[in-house]
């Protein structure tokens, strides 16, 4: 007679998800990405050209070379556009659009260290948000990290003998959300909508959008052929636009939408205030502005900040690992 048997449990293997190095590390080039920006075009704005025409430059460029992504996601799903259309299009006007024209009308009311300031908020209101979302007060760690991060950020940029100006603070604010946004709306990114693709369709869409504005006015469009003066040295106009267009920006995001789903928005947001630190390094190696001592201190203090937000996520990861319930496997 045959003896029955029963179905021996093997506890599956625990999983647990860590915040890797490979995504710090695309978030770190990304945020040096972006940080190459600013050095690169405020010679073209001083030089006559307008905001409308460096950013349909800028955001043109980068779109078209990263859309061979964007077509394939297309070619391989044809209702792409059906499901991940309100997406591309909320990240093109809000993440790429509207925080670039929120910061540059911020800046014209009020010192662009100011503006900074405010802007780089984000990692701070994105902490905020999630309090508030899932009412779990945040550990220790992100607390104490988002205090010290902010300290150095306030050290890093030069507030003093600033005048305060109530719509230029509500336009930095306004920025400020864009860029909470664009790291909510990364995350979004995975296997269906690929991440180039997100980004190549945003760049597009607020190209597209600049150019409207162009058109009708709304913003001024101006591109005279003009030299420009970097690190000393006198360049036509199309070198820096193209490094800019390119480089930094294709660069800047399509590591940055990359990075966010493997690191989470939260950690994300914190390391791309070292955008700050790395624009101080190109200001002070192309446009000859030296970093005060304080600053470096700013700086130090940010890199803690950044740390002790990633030390939370990495224990989060191994706890929620570590409580994983094993799973008898048939």
């Amino acid at each position: 007679m045959a003896v029955p048997t029963t179905p021996i449990p093997v506890l599956a293997p625990t999983v647990v998800r860590r915040v890797g190095a490979g995504g710090l590390l695309l978030a770190v080039v990304s945020a040096l990405a972006f940080s190459a920006s600013g050095p690169f075009i405020k010679p073209l704005l001083e030089a006559g050209w307008s905001l409308g025409a460096a950013l349909l430059v800028r955001m043109g460029v980068a779109g078209l070379i990263l859309s061979p992504a964007l077509v394939r996601a297309v070619v391989r799903e044809r209702a792409f556009f059906r499901r991940h259309g309100m997406l591309i299009l909320l990240f093109g006007l809000v993440p790429v659009l509207g925080c670039q024209l929120f910061f540059f009308s911020a800046m014209q009311r009020m010192p662009v260290a100011v503006a900074l300031l405010i802007q780089y908020l984000a990692p701070v209101m994105l902490v905020a948000f999630v309090w508030l979302r899932t009412r779990r007060r945040p550990s220790r760690l992100v607390l104490t990290g988002s205090v010290v991060a902010i300290v150095g950020l306030v050290l890093v940029v030069d507030i003093s003998g600033a005048s305060f100006d109530l719509l230029g603070t509500l336009l930095a604010l306004c920025a400020a959300v864009c860029v909470c946004a664009y790291f909510v709306l990364s995350e979004r990114a995975g296997d269906t909508l690929p991440p180039l693709a997100l980004a190549s369709g945003g760049l597009l869409t607020g190209a597209a959008m600049v150019a409207v504005l162009c058109a009708t006015g709304l913003l001024p469009f101006s591109a005279p052929a003009v030299n420009v003066t970097l690190a000393g040295v006198s360049v036509p106009w199309f070198l820096p636009l193209l490094w800019v267009a390119g480089v930094a920006t294709t660069v800047g995001y399509a590591f940055g939408v990359m990075a966010v789903p493997r690191v989470g928005s939260r950690v994300a947001s914190f390391v791309g205030l070292s955008e700050v630190l790395f624009a101080l390094g190109f200001a002070w190696v192309f446009l000859g502005e030296v970093p005060a001592p304080v600053q470096f201190v700013g700086g130090a203090a940010i890199l803690v900040g950044v740390i002790l937000v990633r030390a939370d996520a990495r224990s989060t990861a191994e706890a929620e690992g570590a409580l994983t319930p094993a799973v008898p496997a048939p």
